[in-house]
């Protein structure tokens, strides 16, 4: 019987469950607040563990551990307890009865309800016609490899039932312990559905024995006078109706009581072991002294027994020849003239003996197989009949018929049944003295000995009963009897009672186990919808349980054929040891250190050769009902993995995880993943305020419309502080992290550090986030708001510093700027682009990510555009003609244009703006004012300019060689493309002093190079040789001379400056109405002098943009046009 697993939501451990309904599984061990409630002065008595005192919240004494674990139980509130308590509610008690400790041994407590539950139906009712039809030597070969799979699977179960205790909820316990919650849910399931289907087919069982033979008058549906399909749809409607109302009795006793249950397994368990004594005598007496049980046959047919009266056509009587009533059976009348049946008239009756004995040598006949078509006679072999091919078909009510169509795989999926019940033994563990020592030995003793039964009654039946009989489902040549029990010694009603009353208890004992089960899965919380049918009555029968188990019961009832149930039977309890051989074999193969069985003879091959078994025997019942008992499984396990509660029990899975991640982990390391399998493994700085939330949520919005779901992906942030003080702010940020990770739907893992300052965090994060070859490839941080304040200029250089890693570590880095104008998860585009400007070559990193965002329903209906910069020595066409073709090869769908940027004059205003910028860094660096007065010393410094000039030669203030040869190529974009500014709005500068040599209008002058790399400060090193151009250094040393506050500036920033400003007025001229612009972020300085510069040419690069991704690559291919 199954008992539920436990009655109250909290126990001892109080509400620190562990998911599985237990309190911690009454852990006797550390925290469990059992030990909190010994007196700390028994705990440390005195003053010889006072060095220990500090930890006695937390860590119990030996000595106190110790006795709760010799005092350890973990009772099932099963029918022992429901028992006490409904005989407790006769008055009230003020002291409460101390719990008796269980007392169950070996015989009583495992090996005889094993036995009790094995032997069944199937053996009284089927078992000699499986052997009549599939033969001695097919019907041994389906009890041995039945016999076989239940005790391979016993030795994985004695495995797993020994390997600590076990609380009452059996083979469901077991399972998901070690499986997992998802496979525990999903068997548990189908443990549930077998265990009501088997309560449905023992009531069929029941009012099939009751209706054939005890009390055939009782049918309420006649089935005399009719032939073929309507007498069977008669018997057919007589077990509904009759299961119905038995099915509706059963659930009456046991929503009454299950005591009486209790009460009445002894009883059940003497008629069925009674019955089988009663068969084994029989087949002694037929030795000495067979029965007489005729059997008559017109040539080789077996007659119905109720069509005759004398196996005899005519008989003499007092010299006058009389016909029987087998002549008035098959002719039209009494008379000797009288028209016969064809094949009466051309065969002659003879008796045989139904039951020659075990000395006839019968059994070298019953052999073989002799499957049969339904509705064929059933035929003796060895007798030649003469039957004519055109004469009618003789009447179906004359014959002995057969009732289904035969065939080797049916017969394996009816009898199956007959070898299920071996987890009685360990539904009971909580009532057993010692379950580690008792449920291995009693349960293999039980299956070694209905294995013994099963085995030597295939020969048994073989050897004493004629075919004809054994292949005689009902009896019908045979009086009506049951086959078995015109072999049983005293009498044939020995065993219709001993069955009936058997299959009566097999049926409550389904009844009473399977709703205690589904209780036990409701109380776990795995399966939600379930949660209502683990509540019950007061004194914990699962009502609502028991509702729905009478339900399904009723859905195998009204099928109403014990053939056709048993094998929906058979796949689930099947699909159950299998993946009771499967825990068993992934424990041992895995090694966990909790893998410490008392049980010693098991061995993973036993248990994976157990699971073929399994899975072979559910295809070889039937493979449609193996494929639905598989899809019911799967569906149970998708369900409980995406809606059910998370739970964590130490399981199998969990190890199967952990050995693949370590395997795959390994294999990474083995080389850089190939250009075509990279993706963006992205780690997301993130930052958060006091209360430890985080400050930009949208950043997880665009994760995850980036990932999708794939790939891998790292939220961080860090918190200052130290460690042992501020591990608590730590883990609550953890928490943020993870809720918002859950709320954007992105999967991936949380990661905070402690750190004395921000900065060493962040880089603490990007050094060692990851594990192995499983490390984020890009960094994601958000553009840092406000940075121009003196209150965030600690934030913009942090930022910069993540560039400078980033770059040093050949990572890319993603910087959206304007975040919170990102769309949420939920917005939807229906139309705009996403503009790429392609200024130097990433890698290929802004052709993947519109790609990848593309993907995301958020993005889907934009349209992609790229825009790349033509120079001046460029062929624009061509250049657009090889991008086509460059995206083609790509297969990425875009729109192209190539935009020119030819070289042009630098404008008074960036002038002006440059010496802005170099102000403003000078002022807040030099002065500690207030805001206030910062904002109001910045907007006194005029950008109006005074007068215009024209370069004497543009190559003085464009091209400086740079002696760093390691320039980012993001710094190359001022060579690469120089924006066009609108004459009417430059301002030219002219000159002032008429004396000046040079003017920048000579047509003497020299042109510009094409610039080579430069860097965002002022090289410092000596000059190897002077330029061509040194001339031209006087001339701007002159020019600057005309406006003093010019004078001072640095020649690469205003050239940088100028850049920023025109790239800037073409982007937004091309790309304002764009929905997402993609570019790419130039590099930082090389020393940290520059930092505000780097920060003023990016904030000009992006002016007047709304949404923007800047974009570095990491220095390597991430796209290719290869397959």
């Amino acid at each position: 019987m199954l008992n539920n697993m436990t009655d109250g939501e909290e126990g001892e451990g109080g509400p620190d469950r562990q998911g599985d309904g237990l309190p911690k599984e009454s852990s006797p061990f550390i925290n469990s607040s059992a030990a909190s409630n010994v007196d700390k002065s028994q705990q440390y008595d005195g003053k010889t563990m006072a060095l220990f005192e500090e930890e006695m919240d937390t860590s119990p004494m030996v000595s106190s551990l110790l006795s709760s674990l010799a005092n350890y139980s973990n009772l099932p509130t099963g029918s022992k307890e429901h028992e006490e308590a409904e005989n407790n509610e006769e008055g009230a008690r003020p002291t409460k009865k101390p719990i008796k400790a269980p007392q169950l041994g070996t015989l009583m407590g495992v090996y005889l309800p094993c036995i009790q539950n094995i032997f069944g139906v199937i053996l009284f009712l089927r078992m000699t016609w499986m052997v009549g039809v599939g033969g001695v030597f097919g019907s041994f070969i389906i009890v041995f490899m039945c016999c076989s799979t239940t005790m391979l699977t016993a030795i994985s179960m004695s495995a797993i039932a020994t390997n600590g205790v076990v609380p009452a909820g059996g083979s469901y316990y077991m399972i998901s312990r070690s499986l997992g919650p998802e496979f525990g849910g999903a068997v548990g399931i189908c443990f549930y559905l077998g265990t009501t289907f088997a309560g449905a087919m023992y009531i069929l069982g029941c009012i099939e024995i009751l209706l054939i033979y005890i009390i055939p008058q009782a049918a309420i549906f006649k089935i005399e006078g009719l032939e073929g399909p309507e007498a069977e749809e008669a018997l057919l409607n007589n077990m509904r109706v009759y299961g119905t109302i038995v099915l509706s009795f059963m659930s009456l006793v046991v929503f009454v009581g299950v005591k009486y249950v209790n009460k009445l397994a002894l009883v059940f368990l003497a008629c069925v072991i009674l019955s089988i004594v009663a068969v084994y005598a029989g087949v002694i007496k037929t030795a000495i002294d067979p029965p007489v049980f005729p059997v008559c046959l017109l040539g080789n047919r077996t007659v119905m027994s109720k069509g005759y009266d004398i196996c005899a056509k005519v008989i003499d009587i007092d010299n006058e020849t009389v016909t029987t009533k087998l002549w008035r059976t098959f002719c039209d009348s009494d008379s000797l003239n009288a028209t016969c049946d064809e094949y009466f008239n051309n065969n002659n009756v003879t008796e045989i003996q139904g039951i020659p004995g075990v000395t006839s040598g019968i059994l070298a006949e019953n052999l073989f197989g002799n499957y049969l078509e339904k509705g064929m006679f059933l035929e003796k072999r060895g007798i030649v009949s003469e039957e004519d091919p055109d004469s009618p078909p003789a009447g179906s009510n004359r014959y002995v018929l057969a009732d289904i169509t035969s065939f080797f795989t049916l017969l394996v999926g009816i009898y199956f049944p007959s070898v299920t019940g071996i987890m009685a033994g360990s539904n009971r563990s909580g009532d057993l003295r010692d379950a580690q020592k008792s449920i291995p030995i009693g349960t293999i003793a039980a299956i070694t000995t209905t294995s013994i039964v099963y085995m030597s009654s295939v020969i048994l039946f073989g050897a004493c009963i004629e075919g004809v009989v054994l292949r005689d489902k009902f009896g019908e040549g045979v009086n009506g009897n049951l086959v078995i029990g015109t072999l049983a010694w005293p009498s044939p009603w020995v065993i219709v009672f001993g069955s009936f009353f058997s299959t009566c208890g097999a049926g409550l004992q389904s009844l009473t186990g399977a709703p205690r089960l589904l209780q036990a899965i409701s109380r776990d919380g795995i399966i939600p919808f379930l949660r209502v049918f683990g509540h019950g009555k007061a004194n914990g029968e699962p009502t609502w349980a028991l509702l729905l188990t009478g339900s399904i019961c009723e859905i195998g009832i009204l099928i109403a054929s014990l053939d056709a149930v048993a094998p929906i039977l058979s796949m689930f309890f099947l699909m159950c040891y299998m993946f009771v051989n499967l825990a068993c074999a992934l424990q041992t193969l895995l090694r966990t250190p909790n893998w410490r069985p008392r049980f010693k003879f098991y061995h993973w091959a036993l248990s994976f050769l157990g699971m073929s078994l399994c899975l072979s025997l559910m295809f070889i019942c039937s493979w449609y009902y193996a494929m639905v008992a598989m899809g019911i499984a799967t569906c149970i396990y998708k369900y409980i993995e995406f809606c059910g509660a998370e739970k964590e029990w130490g399981d199998g899975i969990r190890g199967i995880s952990l050995s693949a991640a370590r395997f795959a982990l390994m294999r990474l390391e083995e080389g850089p993943p190939h250009t075509k399998n990279w993706r963006p493994q992205i780690l997301v700085l993130v930052s958060v305020d006091a209360e430890q939330n985080i400050e930009q949520p949208r950043l997880l919005s665009l994760t995850n419309q980036l990932k999708a779901g794939k790939g891998l992906t790292i939220v961080g942030t860090s918190v200052q502080g130290t460690f042992l003080n501020n591990f608590t702010e730590a883990q609550r940020a953890d928490q943020s992290l993870r809720k918002l990770m859950e709320t954007e739907k992105v999967k991936g893992f949380s990661q905070v550090v402690i750190s004395s300052n921000l900065r060493d965090g962040t880089s603490h994060l990007i050094q060692v986030g990851g594990l192995g070859g499983l490390k984020h490839n890009t960094v994601m941080v958000s553009w840092p708001r406000n940075w121009k304040q003196p209150e965030c200029h600690e934030q913009f250089r942090n930022f910069i510093e993540v560039v400078r890693e980033t770059t040093v570590a050949s990572m890319a880095l993603l910087v959206p700027k304007n975040i919170a104008s990102y769309p949420s998860n939920g917005e939807r585009f229906t139309e705009g682009h996403i503009d790429v400007w392609w200024i130097v070559h990433d890698g290929g990193m802004l052709m993947l990510l519109p790609f990848l965002l593309r993907q995301h329903k958020v993005w889907r209906k934009c349209k992609m555009r790229i825009f790349t910069v033509a120079q001046m020595d460029d062929n624009s066409i061509q250049m657009k003609k090889d991008l086509i073709t460059f995206l083609y090869h790509l297969r990425i769908d875009a729109v192209v244009e190539v935009v020119e940027m030819h070289d042009g004059d630098i404008s008074a205003y960036t002038y002006e703006k440059t010496l802005v910028m170099e102000q403003r860094s000078q002022i807040l660096k030099q002065m500690h004012l207030t805001k206030n007065e910062k904002e109001r010393e910045i907007q006194s410094i005029t950008d109006i300019s005074r007068g215009s000039i024209r370069r004497k030669n543009p190559s003085a203030l464009r091209s400086q060689p740079s002696a760093d040869e390691g320039a980012s190529v993001a710094e190359q974009t001022e060579d690469q493309s120089v924006a066009v500014s609108n004459p009417k709005q430059v301002q030219l500068i002219h000159s002032k002093n008429p004396s000046t040599p040079a003017s920048p209008t000579s047509p003497t002058s020299p042109t510009a190079p094409a610039g080579g790399p430069t860097i965002w400060t002022d090289n410092k090193g000596a000059e190897k040789g002077r330029s061509p151009s040194e001339g031209n250094q006087e001339v701007a040393k002159d020019l600057f001379n005309m406006k003093p506050e010019w004078e001072n500036l640095s020649q690469v920033d205003v050239r940088r400056m100028h850049t920023a400003m025109r790239l800037n007025e073409v982007i937004m001229k091309k790309s304002k109405e764009a929905k997402l612009v993609l570019l790419n972020m130039p590099g930082p300085p090389k020393n940290r002098v520059g930092n505000e510069n780097y920060m003023e040419f990016l904030e000009v690069l992006t002016e007047g943009l709304n949404r923007v991704l800047l974009v570095r690559g990491g220095g390597r291919e991430v796209i290719t046009i290869y397959s």
